[in-house]
């Protein structure tokens, strides 16, 4: 039988190249498709640079925080470190103070919230004068709250922290006084002398503290009605003395119990 003779090969580029040719306009395509969308996202972040700039005064007004290819250049490369410590230091002048606008915005706020306290420290202390209480009570005012300040000896006997008989006609006064800031935040601080106490009840004098501002808080809400969610208690113990231990009358103005009343400016 003959053999066949092979087909003869067909003019032109070999198949696989058209293939190979294709292949190379679509990865083409895919490039030029991912640059583009680099270029709009460089685009958007200058336009963002350039936000910053007219809102914050922080980038150099008409300066270009990016290249054609999105790279930080220049100026630009400093920008974000401007921004970081435009926020770190928000505002303090370029000698490290704070502004003189903030400054006296702060002052101002500061005068207000005192004039407040002092207006509520003389409602107080008239109320406390029509009881006939006034002279067991001392009222100072601070810019943050108004404290009432009560000796010890008047509430408690030494190294208890049950109230007295007399004390209760005291506090009575003293929280109709303060009815009416029952919306403000009060809290009622225990205080000791440096006098070492151990007992079975009251290990040391932090705990003594602790409960005898107890017993105010409790008698206050209660008693007295005051509203539980803005009146806290704590126990100082020895810790923020008014006067010196060393002597007898010293520690017997350590010994005391402080109510403070926040301005509305603080609580």
């Amino acid at each position: 039988m003959a053999k066949r003779k092979p087909e003869e090969q067909a003019a032109g580029s070999p198949a696989w190249m058209s293939t190979f040719s294709d292949l190379m306009n679509l990865l083409l395509c895919f490039f030029v498709l991912l640059f583009s969308m680099s270029s709009v996202d460089a685009q958007k972040f200058q336009e963002v640079a350039a936000s910053l700039s007219s809102s914050f005064s922080i980038l150099p007004s008409g300066g270009s925080a990016i290249t054609d290819e999105g790279i930080l250049v220049g100026s630009g490369a400093s920008q974000l470190t401007e921004l970081s410590t435009y926020y770190n230091n928000m505002g303090l002048n370029d000698e490290g103070e704070m502004d003189q606008t903030i400054d006296n915005a702060y002052q101002e706020v500061e005068q207000e919230s005192l004039k407040e306290s002092e207006q509520m420290a003389e409602q107080i202390e008239k109320a406390l004068e029509a009881a006939n209480v006034a002279a067991e009570v001392n009222v100072e005012a601070t810019s943050r709250y108004v404290l009432l300040n009560m000796n010890g000896a008047i509430l408690y006997d030494s190294g208890k922290a049950e109230l007295k008989e007399e004390a209760i006609s005291l506090l009575n006064s003293v929280a109709d006084s303060i009815k009416q800031y029952d919306q403000n935040i009060i809290s009622i601080e225990g205080h000791t002398d440096s006098n070492p106490i151990h007992t079975a009840q009251y290990p040391d004098n932090m705990v003594l503290s602790m409960y005898r501002a107890y017993s105010v808080f409790d008698y206050f809400v209660n008693t007295k009605g005051f509203d539980a969610a803005t009146l806290t208690s704590t126990g100082r113990g020895e810790s923020v003395p008014v006067a010196s231990n060393a002597t007898a009358e010293g520690r017997a103005q350590n010994r005391r119990v402080e109510i403070k009343i926040y301005n509305t400016y603080n609580s």
